[in-house]
């Protein structure tokens, strides 16, 4: 609560003198173990992905039958890469919930996702909007201001991957669990089938994919040094912004 009111009320000319706290040592330690697990899920789905790389709709889909969509990947079945990447999968999926639980429920007691994740009402202009958007599509390098705080497009981007996607990539990875799916049925035949579960997975991923690779370049394009560094110690210098 301290921190959010010295932000709100710091100056540029402040900031270019002060080391300001940014991040939370929660948002930090549970960024970096998700970025983590991340890397493990995206590594061993490639695997398991590559044992199979057919998609299907329904509950059963076979090499010979006919797919929903055959993705331009080869058939490695004759490598043991499925068992090692399922294990490794399950493994990393598992600490992602953990910590992605642990976030949200500090995030609601602490106010954090109310504070800073929710637009505020001078983000919801449509003159500010389009000037946001404007300056992503045009890879505008953000102003030194707004290393303070997460503009309107970063606020909703963060929002729909926390309580929208996540939950579907646990949703549709439970569903895929023979031993889950023996006792909830249900979580299973709402979207259809295993099958369907796996096609719906497998999009999940390509928009956490897509969403990366969009956060990596914003940060390279503010400044990925100072970024990086303010999500390190938690304090970010505004003087250092761009480097």
């Amino acid at each position: 609560m301290a921190e959010s009111a010295y932000l709100q009320g710091l100056t540029i000319q402040d900031s270019d003198v002060l080391d300001v706290p940014r991040h939370s040592a929660l948002v930090r330690i549970t960024h970096w173990i998700a970025a983590v697990s991340f890397f493990g899920l995206l590594v061993s789905g490639i695997a398991i992905l590559l044992a199979h790389p057919r998609l299907y709709w329904g509950e059963t889909g076979a090499r010979g039958g006919p797919s929903l969509i055959d993705l331009p990947l080869p058939f490695v079945l004759e490598l043991p890469i499925r068992g090692p990447g399922r294990y490794l999968h399950f493994l990393c999926a598992w600490i992602a919930v953990f910590t992605g639980m642990v976030y949200v429920i500090a995030g609601l007691i602490s106010r954090h996702l109310s504070r800073h994740l929710l637009p505020g009402r001078s983000q919801l202009h449509w003159k500010e909007i389009r000037r946001v958007i404007l300056d992503h599509l045009r890879f505008k390098r953000p102003p030194k201001e707004e290393a303070l705080t997460y503009n309107f497009l970063q606020r909703i981007a963060y929002l729909v991957v926390i309580f929208v996607v996540f939950p579907l990539m646990i949703w549709t990875g439970l569903a895929m669990s023979p031993a889950i799916t023996s006792v909830f049925p249900t979580i299973v035949t709402f979207w259809g089938g295993q099958q369907s579960a796996r096609t719906i997975h497998f999009f999940a991923s390509c928009f956490l994919i897509l969403f990366l690779l969009i956060h990596v370049t914003m940060i390279c394009l503010a400044g990925f040094v100072a970024r990086v560094r303010a999500m390190i110690t938690g304090h970010v210098d505004i003087a250092e912004e761009g480097k």
